[in-house]
């Protein structure tokens, strides 16, 4: 998890940027909150798309994402 803690001018931050897990041997992500989204560095690393599954979305619009289903 990679969280955003501090301040903003005179308002407290404190909220969850990016969680990210691993489950049954495939890298979930839960929420991605990076401007440029975390799944091409994972891509780029070595990591093959069909063992990443983007949690955040529906389970009926994940077989469009071209990444894993579950």
């Amino acid at each position: 998890m990679l969280f955003d803690v501090g301040w903003q001018d005179i308002r407290r931050v404190h909220g969850c940027v990016t969680h990210v897990q691993i489950i049954d041997g495939k890298v979930w992500i839960q929420r991605d909150g990076i401007e440029d989204g975390v799944t091409d560095e994972l891509v780029a690393a070595g990591i093959p798309k069909d063992k990443i599954v983007l949690g955040f979305q529906s389970l009926n619009v994940r077989p469009l994402t071209g990444y894993a289903i579950a």
